[in-house]
């Protein structure tokens, strides 16, 4: 009996041994062949070589359908590790400008899995991208020397005209945190970087085709499987046309040459953007092709900083062009009618401070406030509104209505406008002011901001958006740059209008103002005959040095069809450099060119220089 229950258990233990070996086997192949991709990789390379075909990234043109960004054949020169063999390195290196060491750490980054995240020996890498054609016929002569490297063609970006950088953008390699939030890329695959091309980046890639090699039992390439039966065609990136008329752009940049500062053109009732210079600026060129490792790190140790977007990324005080937003939130507020008067002597006055004031006549309505440009006015109105407990119960309660009205006009957040890095500018709520004066503030504490200055600060996209929500009577669509995409509709954001929280009317009493600053006020010099230009200057104070020069404009007063803002950093008055310049940018757009009167004015304009500290025009009248 007992050898019997001995043979009985050994039995189990045999049989049980036996299915668990199975099992074993089942799950590692199951493991080698579903789960584990270098497994897969390497028996599909056995036989198989997968090419990818990169798709014609999508080209982009102006409103006038001038080509602006366009594609030139590249090359990639690829490996598959597990195939190279010894060769000579010294050839290969010649061939490719390039030294043993170099050759040397790239095939070591290739294999570090920190920064070639997935990593296999069966898959193909990049060992150097974008290629002279040059090289690539020389590389192809000498290739069967080099075993385990192949050719691959790409694109890579050309650009028409020297100008619009920062609006383009550029493309550039993607990183780890690219491949790990987007299948689609893997590591030597490009990407947008900056501008539309990164805005737009899923639009204008396309998508990857495939094409299978056969091969032999030595590895060489025996023609396409089964006559490409299998193999999958790229789709090539849709085309974009933008809102920006390049003849603009060319002449903003001239203009702005040799100053720091922006201009930026919206059509009013659709919100396209016209024109977005940022100075200094930089040929779009430098960033394309092999040199653009070298030529980026250039930029970016420039002090002038050429890489920033001014007109969204940097933010400013809006100084006297804010004085439009401060008119319509006290005629809606009911604090000022058109018939309200307040006196200006040469200034505001209150405990601790007096914000000066040019002279002009005194008492004085909103509409001559704003044709002349009366500091006093405006802080009256700011007083009259936060400090009267007849209205709210507290300076906290109106000072937030009067911020929700900016807030409504399209300050102090961003404008969604259709490019990377747009900043939000700065309109403070009344808990900060509570912090900072430990709840103990009211008009006068803060009373610079009435006329733009103090803690307010907005980026020049959005004051050119107040230009053209007053050319509209009321309502912005969100600023955008793409104007078209191929087959596919814009976004709602940048159709739908997005009305303010003041009532038309109001509008055309501030309209009224700003034209009459052209005709007799601070923004005499904008003046277009034959078109009915309404303008607003700003001379903004600024801390870390000289003034800066702005201007906000639209035309015509009654049918507009362009807003502008010209911000030149350091550049002084508003009638300096701010009014000339937007008045020249008009004329180009309403009439095509500017006219032979104002030849003089565009040479002065455009050779001036202007820096943190030093401001020199040519020595003759303007």
């Amino acid at each position: 009996m007992e050898n019997n229950a001995m043979y009985t258990n050994r039995r189990y233990i045999i049989s049980s041994a036996v299915v668990l070996l199975v099992l074993i086997f089942i799950v590692r192949l199951f493991y080698l062949q579903v789960v584990d991709n270098d497994y897969k990789a390497w028996a599909d390379s056995n036989a198989f070589l997968k090419k990818t075909i990169y798709p014609s990234r999508g080209i982009m043109y102006d409103r006038n359908g001038k080509l602006l960004v366009y594609n030139q054949p590249a090359y990639d020169v690829m490996f598959i590790m597990r195939e190279v063999q010894p060769f000579d390195t010294l050839d290969f290196c010649n061939i490719l400008g390039i030294t043993k060491d170099m050759f040397i750490k790239r095939m070591a980054d290739v294999k570090n899995r920190r920064l070639n995240p997935g990593y296999s020996s069966y898959v193909p890498q990049v060992f150097m991208n974008q290629v002279s054609s040059r090289e690539c016929g020389v590389l192809q002569e000498k290739l069967y020397k080099f075993p385990g490297f192949y050719i691959q063609n790409r694109t890579i970006r050309e650009y028409e005209y020297p100008y619009a950088a920062h609006v383009l953008g550029t493309i550039g390699e993607v990183n780890r945190k690219d491949i790990e939030n987007d299948n689609y890329y893997v590591q030597g695959d490009n990407s947008g970087r900056s501008g539309i091309e990164q805005s737009y980046e899923k639009s204008l890639r396309g998508v990857k085709g495939v094409e299978i090699l056969l091969r032999d039992a030595h590895g060489r390439i025996k023609g396409r499987y089964e006559e490409g039966k299998f193999d999958v065609a790229p789709v090539s990136g849709k085309n974009l046309t933008l809102s920006i008329d390049m003849e603009l752009q060319e002449l903003g940049e001239r203009l702005m040459q040799n100053k720091r500062g922006s201009i930026v053109m919206i059509e009013p009732s659709t919100g396209e953007i016209l024109c977005m210079v940022s100075s200094p600026s930089y040929d779009p060129g430098m960033l394309s092709g092999r040199q653009r490792g070298k030529n980026h790190k250039l930029l970016e140790k420039n002090q002038d900083k050429p890489l920033l977007n001014r007109a969204i990324m940097g933010t400013y005080p809006p100084g006297s062009t804010f004085k439009p937003t401060q008119a319509l939130t006290f005629l809606q507020e009911g604090v000022i009618t058109t018939e309200t008067q307040y006196t200006c002597a040469h200034g505001y006055t209150f405990r601790g401070g007096k914000p000066a004031c040019h002279g002009h006549a005194s008492p004085l309505n909103v509409v001559y406030a704003l044709t002349t440009s009366c500091n006093s006015f405006f802080c009256w109105g700011l007083h009259d509104m936060i400090d009267s407990r007849k209205r709210y119960a507290s300076v906290q309660e109106g000072y937030e209505i009067w911020k929700n009205y900016l807030v409504s006009m399209g300050y102090g957040y961003k404008l969604d406008v259709d490019l990377p890095g747009e900043k939000r500018g700065f309109i403070p709520n009344s808990k900060y002011y509570d912090k900072y004066y430990s709840g103990r503030w009211n008009s006068s504490t803060i009373i610079s901001i009435a006329i733009g200055q103090g803690e307010i600060l907005a980026t020049p996209l959005q004051i050119c958006n107040l230009a053209a929500t007053i050319a509209n009577r009321g309502y912005f669509v969100a600023p955008h740059v793409v104007k078209e995409i191929q087959d596919t509709p814009l976004d709602s954001i940048y159709t739908d209008k997005r009305y303010t929280t003041v009532d038309k009317k109001y509008y055309e009493i501030v309209a009224e103002g700003m034209r009459n600053a052209v005709l007799g006020g601070t923004c005499r010099r904008a003046a277009i005959p034959g078109i009915e230009v309404c303008g607003k200057t700003g001379t903004a104070e600024n801390p870390h040095g000289k003034d800066h020069s702005a201007f906000i404009g639209f035309a015509p007063y009654h049918d507009p069809k362009v807003a502008v803002c010209v911000y030149v950093e350091n550049g002084g008055f508003g009638a300096t450099y701010g009014v000339p310049i937007g008045k020249l940018m008009m004329e180009k757009y309403l009439l095509g060119e500017i006219p032979e009167s104002d030849k003089l004015l565009e040479e002065t304009m455009a050779n001036a220089v202007v820096s943190p500290n030093i401001l020199s025009l040519p020595n003759r009248e303007l």
